[in-house]
């Protein structure tokens, strides 16, 4: 497995406990890193995605919301919202291309969430893609990109 994925896996236990009990995130962090191990890099990574995630959780679960159609993030299941919330960060950061990005979060939807959820994230990151990817051409002007 690699670090990035780790970080991600224990970005996505982070968000899931800040979910069900919203405390402090780093009340959050300092408990699961009592608890699970991980190198330091693996920790760097998880707490960027966890804290930017959470401090950008309404933003982001409205742009989810533009691409669920019939479905409201607090209809999802607490996993599903949270895989999505984690990867719509980090698409928006854009220092992580998005291929790996939709990848790294269709396996965490494989792994910690139901038979469906892969699909369910998928088609949601896929549209969320498309609609980053043609701010940038919109915003200047330029032609929208073709979907």
């Amino acid at each position: 497995m690699s670090l990035r994925h780790k970080s991600r896996e224990c970005a996505l236990q982070m968000m899931f406990q800040w979910e069900i009990g919203r405390q402090d995130p780093s009340r959050i962090e300092d408990g699961f890193w009592r608890i699970a191990r991980g190198e330091k890099t693996t920790k760097e990574f998880a707490n960027q995605l966890f804290e930017g995630a959470v401090a950008d959780a309404a933003k982001l679960d409205e742009l989810v919301a533009s691409k669920a159609d019939n479905w409201r993030p607090e209809r999802m299941a607490v996993v599903d919202r949270a895989i999505l919330r984690l990867a719509a960060y980090e698409l928006r950061q854009g220092k992580t291309p998005a291929k790996v990005v939709l990848n790294e979060s269709i396996e965490l939807a494989k792994k910690f969430s139901s038979e469906d959820a892969a699909g369910f994230v998928n088609g949601i990151l896929d549209a969320l893609l498309r609609s980053l990817r043609k701010q940038p051409a919109e915003a200047a002007g330029g032609p929208k990109e073709e979907a």
